[in-house]
C-alpha cells in the first residue's frame, strides 16, 4: 500500500510559511514586556502594518525600537483586558516572525469562525507578501500608522 506525504508548496515563500506555521501566544503582559527586550532591533525586521503598503526594505533598529514602543502602548491602551493573547511568535527567545491582532478587532479569538481574522501587524525577517483585508482599513489605524515614521 502506497502512501503519501504532503510536501511544502513550492509556491508558499517563507513568509506565507511563517504566517501560516505554529505561533506561540504571549499571554500574560509582562511576558510581552520580557518578550520585547528579546526582539533584536538590528535584524532586519520587515514592519507590515497589513492593509497598507507592503515594505519592500527592512525597517532600521531605531525604527523597530519606536515600532515596539509605540505597539506596546496602543495595546495596553486599547486591549484593556487583565491578559494580552493577542501577539504571537514563531520563537519567544530570539523571533523571526510575529503577528500582533489589533483589539480593535479580534473577530472569533478562539479560531473557530470559518473567517481567520488577519492580524493588524506583522514584524518579520522574511519579505512579507500582501495580505488582503475584507473590510476597509480604520482610518483611525492608518492615521497611527503613517505618523508612526513621518518626520516631525
Amino acid at each position: 500500500m502506497q502512501t503519501s506525504v504532503t510536501q511544502p508548496d513550492p509556491a508558499q515563500n517563507e513568509f506565507q510559511r511563517q504566517m501560516n506555521g505554529l505561533l506561540y501566544s504571549l499571554l500574560k503582559w509582562a511576558q510581552l514586556s520580557e518578550f520585547w527586550t528579546k526582539v533584536d532591533k538590528g535584524a532586519g525586521w520587515y514592519l507590515y502594518a497589513v492593509g497598507e503598503t507592503v515594505p519592500i526594505a527592512p525597517a532600521t533598529p531605531a525604527q523597530v525600537e519606536k515600532f515596539i514602543v509605540e505597539m506596546d502602548a496602543l495595546l495596553r491602551q486599547d486591549h484593556r483586558e487583565s491578559y494580552c493573547g493577542i501577539v504571537y511568535a514563531d520563537c519567544l527567545d530570539k523571533p523571526s516572525f510575529i503577528k500582533i491582532y489589533d483589539p480593535n478587532h479580534l473577530g472569533v479569538s478562539c479560531g473557530s469562525s470559518k473567517n481567520a481574522i488577519l492580524p493588524g501587524w506583522i514584524m518579520s525577517l522574511a519579505p512579507p507578501t500582501e495580505l488582503h483585508l475584507k473590510y476597509a482599513l480604520p482610518a483611525n489605524r492608518q492615521r497611527w500608522w503613517q505618523g508612526l515614521f513621518s518626520q516631525k
